[in-house]
């Protein structure tokens, strides 16, 4: 019987990442530093207006587009927080995560042959999402001597005829990077002068640490051609409520909102209650939860650098990315035998695309105790093999 996976599903390869989740759920008293997910509940406000959404019978399909309340909200709190202006009956659409709002994005710009370059390391889905529209994926290495940052001139290096974006995802997955302005803005120049559009995935923007946030779509000339990701589930520790936006010129918004039409109807209505409620009453919450990351983030960047594993010091998210070519060991043994050895998970590098080989994704999105043993294991790893 002949194979009917499409070749371009089976040249694609599994995620990294669920695999060594799936060998950590086999094990016992396993501390994970793998998961790149808040630990933090949902805010109770939020949590209740998903209740009461439900208990008051909202349990039927909203707008295409989603509720118009959160629609508003949504761009009045990218106003708010940074100057830009987003029709929200024409230009905000509601998403089920920013997973879905990448599909929609790439899916409605590309067609074959059409190139998308892919700072990498990033997060595992964007060269696969690129490949499944039908583009190509075109990576391109970001290294530590620049704090991961990517770099205009690395950009315009890998521009063809067939590029047709720039796909970004700052501050960045695995690495904690945050792109500072004014390297932004030589990649709008970029942009502006090959006529590329740029996506940007921001769904870690408001999890920065001594440093601005800087939306893409603020800065000069680039309103137009930006394709602006967004979403709950960081900031708010709302990942299982699936809910995310994207904000974009019309035109670009309505081919979106088409196949977002024909995927999906529309966002989770209970979701979209509470991620407006989330919006309106969640700053304290979000406040909160940024500062006990950033006491985190300080105490892992401070551990690994004293057991021996150089790491820069990441500036947004909730990721450190020690390099571990120290230990003798790839990055993939390292993981494994960490697991294997002191029972604490960590996701190798190379998971993340290139540029990611020799460095380890450890994720400070778990308690302050919990990462003191971590470090504790991997020290005492580390020091047995020399």
């Amino acid at each position: 019987m002949r194979s009917f996976i499409s070749n371009r599903v089976q040249q694609i390869p599994p995620s990294g990442i669920r695999r060594f989740f799936d060998i950590a759920a086999t094990m016992d008293d396993v501390i994970s530093l793998g998961i790149g997910e808040p630990d933090f509940i949902t805010p109770q406000v939020v949590v209740e207006a998903g209740i009461n959404s439900l208990k008051a019978g909202h349990t039927h399909y909203t707008s295409n587009n989603g509720m118009i309340e959160l629609r508003s909200a949504i761009s009045k709190h990218l106003q708010r927080l940074y100057e830009v202006e987003y029709d929200p009956a024409l230009e905000v659409l509601a998403t089920v995560g920013v997973s879905e709002a990448m599909y929609l994005a790439l899916t409605a710009i590309l067609n074959p042959g059409d190139e998308v370059i892919v700072p990498q390391p990033c997060f595992v889905s964007y060269a696969a999402e690129v490949s499944l529209a039908g583009g190509t994926p075109v990576p391109i290495a970001t290294r530590v001597e620049n704090n991961f940052q990517v770099t205009a001139d690395e950009i315009e290096a890998a521009i063809t005829r067939h590029t047709k974006a720039l796909l970004i995802g700052y501050p960045n997955n695995p690495t904690g990077a945050v792109l500072e302005r004014e390297t932004l803005e030589e990649i709008a120049k970029v942009a502006q002068k090959h006529d590329i559009l740029v996506i940007s995935d921001e769904i870690y923007d408001r999890l920065v640490y001594n440093i601005e946030h800087v939306c893409f779509a603020s800065l000069p000339s680039m309103w137009d051609r930006t394709i602006l990701l967004g979403g709950f589930s960081k900031a708010y520790a709302m990942t299982g409520w699936r809910l995310g936006y994207t904000a974009a010129p019309t035109e670009i918004l309505g081919a979106m909102k088409k196949i977002h039409q024909y995927t999906i109807m529309s966002a989770p209505t209970t979701a979209q209650e509470a991620a407006l409620t989330a919006i309106e009453q969640g700053e304290e919450a979000v406040e909160m939860m940024r500062q006990k990351y950033d006491r985190r983030r300080r105490l892992i960047v401070d551990g690994l650098n004293s057991i021996g594993l150089r790491c820069f010091e990441p500036r947004g998210a909730f990721y450190a990315f020690p390099s571990v070519r120290g230990s003798g060991m790839d990055d993939a043994e390292f993981a494994e035998r960490l697991l294997d050895e002191e029972r604490v998970a960590v996701i190798p590098g190379r998971a993340f695309g290139i540029g990611g080989a020799g460095y380890v994704r450890c994720s400070y999105a778990t308690s302050y105790e919990k990462i003191e043993r971590a470090l504790e294991g991997i020290a005492k790893f580390v020091q047995h093999h020399g």
